[in-house]
């Protein structure tokens, strides 16, 4: 019953959403883009996630009293390239919640602010192709104090996330091959309430949150001025337990989900500064999630803050 990000992201907005870490897909920290020296790209996005159908443990079911629950968001994503190899990016998203059926009313808000840094210590020839290794460094956390013990209404699970990523992508002239691997860290949370019950009875208003790995493969196209992939991801909580029978979702559940995501970037060519993308994601497979189907689109701009350099050029 978890709704919609990434887990601010990446790609695969159900989970990371509401797990408090975002990816977008303008250049992001799960891509192999680099903004050049002295480049600024920043725009915003709109994205959106509905299901019906959740899985309740591995029981996958409706509710009547949920109806279709929907996740939308706005997102401004600014990104500055320090070096050719080092960029440091940003992503500041409100969102809202809705459920059509039952007396759950949605919520709404200012989200997780996150920031990462992305660095490109090996760009090389090798075989045929061009072979390149990423690393990202990322922090996200609460911006506003939204309640977290309601989901799926929930916009936010509230902790403070620490992210490690590596990513390898080879490309032999128009086609590539990427896979990325992260951990994600997630500080304990508190919940209005002075006691709660898991899997036993807990006193405290403190939740101990499990962390997340996060895996990313894609296959896709790239020339001049379009990008075109498909993938497929997956997120597995380290830990957690799942939802009790009809009972609803819990901040430190067991929540995985696999999906698969198509993403296309255009930039135009008769004005360079000006991209936009589309995301369309499906979640195939899950545990404690819904089985949500997830659009995003976006529009971005990129300008140099060195004169006489190509504002619209962006480094392979």
């Amino acid at each position: 019953m978890l709704t919609d990000k990434k887990f601010k992201i990446i790609p695969i907005y159900v989970l990371l959403i509401a797990a408090g870490y975002q990816e977008c897909l303008a250049q992001t920290n799960n891509d192999a883009i680099m903004m050049n020296k002295h480049q600024f790209c920043n725009g915003i996005s709109y994205a959106y996630s509905t299901w019906t159908s959740y899985w309740e443990g591995t029981l996958k079911r409706t509710n009547e009293n949920l109806g279709r629950v929907t996740t939308q968001e706005l997102m401004y994503m600014p990104n500055y390239g320090i070096t050719d190899n080092l960029n440091v990016m940003a992503a500041v998203p409100y969102v809202w919640t809705h459920a059509s059926a039952g007396t759950l009313h949605g919520l709404s808000g200012f989200q997780d602010f996150s920031i990462d840094v992305k660095w490109r210590p090996l760009k090389t020839d090798l075989g045929p192709g061009k072979f390149s290794l990423f690393l990202v460094g990322g922090l996200s956390t609460p911006i506003t104090n939204y309640v977290i013990d309601f989901l799926p209404m929930s916009i936010g699970l509230g902790s403070t996330n620490l992210l490690g990523r590596a990513i390898v992508h080879y490309q032999i002239g128009k086609f590539f091959v990427r896979g990325s691997g992260a951990y994600i860290w997630r500080s304990n949370v508190k919940l209005d309430r002075t006691a709660y019950f898991t899997t036993e009875q807990h006193n405290t208003n403190e939740v101990e949150m499990p962390d997340l790995a996060v895996f990313n493969g894609s296959l896709g196209y790239h020339y001049k001025y379009i990008i075109a992939e498909a993938m497929v991801d997956n997120n597995t909580t380290l830990g957690g337990f799942d939802m009790r029978r009809n009972d609803g979702p819990f901040p430190s559940n067991r929540m995985n989900s696999t999906a698969i995501t198509a993403h296309v970037k255009y930039t135009f060519p008769f004005y360079t500064h000006v991209s936009i993308d589309a995301v369309g994601s499906q979640v195939v497979g899950g545990r404690n999630v819904g089985q949500a189907t997830s659009f995003m689109i976006g529009a971005y701009y990129v300008f140099s803050f060195k004169s006489g350099q190509n504002s619209s050029s962006q480094k392979k």
